[in-house]
């Protein structure tokens, strides 16, 4: 999946504008400019058109959990890099939004995907351990669009 596209439907989803984005990247401690997110938020035939990195979209993940939820009292053990899977994109969203099983079941229902409760666990789980499930990119955007009815206040930005 497209990191600009997941990025896109994100600001579209949760009715960002481009400066709550902005103020995501920079609760994150990431310099984002107005020209470089209206460039990675056009559509890949636009003029000005930009590739975004696994980088920003991880970076304004943080960022948004940071926007919604504040800061955390729990000191980070790790500075790590840790690859971003859909699995995770999914679980910073979820951490981000605040969301519960029962609103992911009906995130995914209003994407016409029918999972239980317990097959959404899965999708949290640490992988390698037992019944972990990968997110494949037609889950991660049957998410996205599911997040897009659910929070959709019927005005466009």
């Amino acid at each position: 999946m497209q990191i600009n596209d997941i990025l896109f439907k994100l600001k579209k989803a949760l009715s960002l504008t481009e400066e709550e984005m902005i103020k995501a990247y920079a609760l994150a401690e990431y310099e984002m400019t107005k020209e470089r997110l209206e460039s990675i938020l056009k559509r890949r035939q636009d003029r000005g058109y930009a590739e975004a990195s696994y980088e920003e979209l991880g970076v304004f993940l943080d960022g948004l959990i940071l926007l919604k939820r504040g800061a955390s009292d729990k000191v980070a053990t790790d500075d790590e890099a840790v690859p971003l899977t859909n699995n995770l994109i999914l679980k910073k969203v979820r951490v981000a939004m605040n969301l519960k099983e029962p609103e992911l079941v009906i995130l995914f229902a209003l994407a016409d995907v029918e999972l239980s409760k317990r097959q959404i666990s899965y999708l949290f789980r640490r992988e390698g351990t037992k019944n972990f499930k990968a997110c494949s990119d037609e889950l991660l955007m049957a998410f996205l669009e599911g997040l897009d009815e659910f929070y959709y206040d019927g005005e466009e930005i």
